[in-house]
């Protein structure tokens, strides 16, 4: 009996095995853009916050009497553009380099604006991540470990709260939105929010759920912006344009609409490639995907949200591992 049942997982890992040498190879990674060419355009949100756009995320800089909070850093190469484009609006220096996750458009500038004397600050797994590398879920691309100069050199959980003179930021974590390790900021008397990619104003959002993303977690963020935020609230997205709390309640719309659509699909045992097939969020393309390989990787990145069951594949890597 033990031999047959021995036969019989070894040639279901063989089909497995089979049935992903018959899938494609994992799309590679696209080409990095041309700093060169790369323009930094800053928006004045009013009581001296700003949103800066360039390659990348979206920053928010928020200037005190006796330095700057900046909530995200692009990419490396753009550090000299976006220091002098926070030049132009204050002379004082960055004390606070906030993350809101560990993406490279997001933390690329970290290590050189520590190198300027700004602190580091983050939820722990962004930190955990950094150090550790990461791979894309979708193309298997793989992230190597960021430089130890890079890495947050403070981390918290659940909240924290950071003062200057006349200006505080409250971070928030989101456990499992757009990844593990998500951060809002919100600055309350300057009604500014800072959403990192939980919100991306106009666009699908890239949900990474081969490191902690889950869609149910997007529109537990959403929910929270929605309660923090009144009619006159400017909302700086992840990406895209400056947003307010109209944007924010079509987008949370959208993301109740596809978690629904694609739970059904799941539990009727849909594949990954039928419900791309199927082209779930049809109607939804025209507003949010700006190309059909969007459309597609957010049906992917949904399905896996709510398809994958983290305890079978702990089992499974287990399973192999013995055998």
């Amino acid at each position: 009996m033990l031999r047959i049942a021995m036969a019989a997982a070894a040639a279901t890992l063989w089909l497995a095995g089979a049935a992903r040498a018959q899938q494609p190879p994992p799309a590679a990674a696209p080409p990095p853009p041309d700093f060169s060419k790369v323009e930094i355009k800053t928006t004045n949100l009013g009581d001296n916050v700003y949103m800066l756009e360039g390659q990348g995320g979206n920053i928010t800089v928020a200037v005190a009497k006796d330095g700057i909070i900046m909530v995200d850093s692009e990419f490396a190469p753009l550090h000299d553009k976006i220091r002098a484009a926070i030049s132009a609006v204050s002379n004082q220096p960055v004390k606070y380099l906030i993350d809101t996750h560990f993406h490279g458009d997001h933390t690329g500038g970290n290590e050189a604006f520590a190198k300027d004397g700004a602190e580091v600050i983050a939820e722990v797994n962004v930190k955990k991540r950094l150090a550790a590398g990461t791979t894309n879920g979708l193309t298997g691309v793989k992230t190597p470990p960021a430089p130890v100069g890079a890495l947050p050199t403070k981390s918290y959980t659940g909240a924290f709260k950071i003062r200057l003179n006349g200006r505080v930021a409250d971070l928030t974590h989101i456990a499992n939105a757009h990844t593990d390790g998500d951060t809002y900021v919100w600055f309350k008397t300057a009604n500014v929010l800072s959403t990192g990619d939980t919100f991306t104003n106009g666009r699908y959002p890239n949900i990474d759920f081969a490191n902690g993303g889950n869609i149910k977690g997007m529109i537990v963020a959403t929910e929270a912006y929605l309660k923090l935020t009144n009619a006159k609230s400017r909302i700086v997205p992840g990406h895209g344009p400056i947003a307010d709390k109209a944007a924010l309640i079509e987008y949370r719309a959208m993301l109740v609409t596809a978690r629904d659509r694609m739970a059904a699909l799941v539990k009727q045992g849909k594949s990954e490639d039928e419900v791309v097939a199927a082209k779930p969020f049809a109607d939804l393309d025209a507003k949010w995907a700006p190309t059909e390989l969007a459309s597609k990787n957010f049906i992917r990145v949904v399905y896996h949200s709510l398809a994958d069951k983290p305890a079978r594949r702990t089992f499974m890597k287990r399973l192999l591992q013995r055998i």
